[in-house]
């Protein structure tokens, strides 16, 4: 089979469903409508859509024959989503996607094979971490492929870059061990599992040899890379090991676990050539009796420490976090110490999210739960605030000196990302031609006059800020 760019030109469109807010599963759900749609405007007019239609192959596109739902939404709710969205021909789980292809094959054929039954995925890795290694449990993004599968020489891994970016997102690890109150993600996601380290090196130089020159690591819990291999301290080895690969620029660390984030990470990604200073920390909130109510440690003044310890190697380091507000049985006075920590805090980017119950969580059955309305008030307050506190910290980096990658040109110039700001989630960096540029005139009149090709790394100076961007004069 082959990708196409534009779902017009196939014959099956997979949508990748995403199961964990109501935001990104509504999403999910009108994205796989939209496909639908497709399809019916491309089937022929003499032909009920509500029979399989089993269309061969075709040449010149039109629209799609099947639709077909996959990722998290899909093995998480089964036979409840393909019931209530008969407009997907297939819902397929995790374990389909060894032999993805062939499942593709017969939906188009008109076969309807059986949606994935919903259960506990961390009850299928055994208990200890350390015996999971080598289970044959289906854990996405995880396997290389066999031999004669693939190019004729070169890592075989098993992916195919939909984009020509320069920084693209490496998977070290899937699923969770904790047991945080508000979050269903371990059920459907399984047991924390890491990659092993010579599988993320093989596809770091594959994706090196494609033009990437930043890697963002990813995983529900990076803390945790290497626990069910034995060795608690294997992410601090393995990073080095990535920023030494050639045309390697930057090497990135997602979703670290504050209780987790120990010393002797804290020193590598705040002393090795190439690691960015970057530390996304899941605080989720200050307040310790909120915290414990989400069966998670710390409180504000134990995170205002680990902060302190970060910044004390790297001043410049970039922290961004996301917090819930409105968790049952939060009071004012646990707003007011999650207010006090974010203003001490100086987060260079925070993510406010309101609670709302997931589906089989411990918290969905607490007592003390706050009205819908009563929590968006209290979300529109801590986006106000943060709005201003992370506002206020861009504003502290003009004069900061920074190593910029250029990702984008726009109308107004060239747009880039400093070491403290993450792909799509945080603010980015206007990049000004030189000092000279900038001379009498404005900062947007001299960035439309500057071309940088995308991907391209250089060194500039901060000199105004708006709002979480910064503007910078490149050094050129």
């Amino acid at each position: 089979m082959e990708l196409v760019d534009e779902p017009e030109l196939a014959d099956a469109v997979i949508v990748n469903t995403c199961g964990f807010v109501e935001a990104a599963k509504k999403d999910s759900v009108d994205t796989l409508l939209a496909a639908a749609d497709l399809k019916v405007a491309a089937a022929p007019q003499d032909q009920p859509q509500t029979e399989p239609q089993g269309r061969p192959p075709h040449d010149a596109g039109g629209g799609p024959s099947a639709v077909i739902a996959v990722g998290c939404l899909a093995e998480r709710y089964g036979g409840e989503l393909a019931a209530s969205l008969p407009e997907a021909d297939a819902v397929l789980g995790f374990d389909d996607y060894p032999d993805i292809a062939a499942k593709v094959r017969a939906v188009l054929a008109g076969d309807r094979p059986a949606p994935p039954v919903p259960r506990d995925r961390r009850l299928l890795l055994p208990m200890a971490p350390t015996d999971r290694a080598g289970s044959a449990v289906t854990t996405p993004g995880h396997d290389l492929l066999p031999e004669g599968v693939g190019p004729a020489s070169g890592p075989r891994a098993v992916r195919r870059r939909l984009d020509g970016r320069p920084v693209a997102p490496l998977k070290i690890a899937s699923g969770c061990d904790r047991r945080c109150s508000f979050c269903a993600i371990p059920t459907f996601r399984g047991a924390f599992i890491s990659r092993l380290p010579d599988d993320v090196l093989t596809e770091a130089k594959w994706l090196a040899e494609q033009g990437v020159s930043e890697l963002f690591l990813v995983s529900e819990n990076s803390t945790s890379y290497g626990k069910d291999l034995g060795d608690l301290r294997l992410l601090e080895r393995l990073l080095p090991s990535l920023a030494e690969i050639d045309g390697i620029e930057r090497v990135r660390v997602s979703y670290l676990q504050p209780a987790e984030t120990r010393p002797g990470l804290v020193e590598v990604m705040t002393s090795t050539p190439k690691v960015a200073a970057y530390f996304d920390l899941s605080f989720q909130h200050a307040s310790g009796p909120v915290l414990r109510r989400m069966r998670r440690f710390g409180d504000a003044d134990r995170f205002l420490d680990l902060i302190s310890q970060i910044r004390s190697r790297s001043a410049h380091a970039g922290i961004r976090s996301n917090v819930i507000v409105g968790f049952p049985g939060e009071t004012e006075q646990d707003r007011a110490e999650l207010e006090r920590f974010l203003v001490e805090a100086r987060l260079d980017a925070v993510g406010v999210f309101g609670y709302s119950n997931e589906d089989g969580t411990e918290a969905e059955l607490f007592e003390a739960q706050l009205d819908a309305v009563e929590i968006a008030d209290h979300v529109e307050r801590f986006v106000r605030l943060t709005e201003q506190l992370t506002a206020q910290r861009a504003e502290d980096r003009v004069g900061e000196s920074v190593r910029l990658l250029v990702e984008e040109s726009s109308p107004e110039g060239a747009v880039a990302r400093a070491e403290h700001q993450g792909p799509d989630v945080d603010g980015t960096t206007l990049v000004l031609g030189s000092a000279r540029d900038s001379a009498g005139e404005s900062a947007r009149e001299s960035a439309r006059e500057t071309h940088l090709p995308i991907g391209t790394w250089l060194d500039a100076r901060v000199v105004a800020s708006e709002g979480v961007d910064l503007i910078a004069t490149a050094r050129l």
